[in-house]
């Protein structure tokens, strides 16, 4: 029964480091843009270099 205490409190902390890495991330801007990094995956740097160079 006692490790059921345990699980109680080692969860709580658990749920507070969460919470507060969530606000860290909203005050820093991690969350501004979102769609920018995944398109820039798809942008062909290597023709357009290609492409200048002729």
């Amino acid at each position: 029964m006692s490790i059921i205490f345990v699980m109680v409190v080692m969860s709580t902390l658990l749920l507070g480091f969460a919470i507060w890495a969530f606000f860290w991330a909203v005050k820093n801007n991690q969350f501004d843009d979102l769609d920018t990094p995944a398109y820039t995956m798809l942008d062909d740097k290597d023709k357009k270099q290609a492409d200048e160079e002729e």
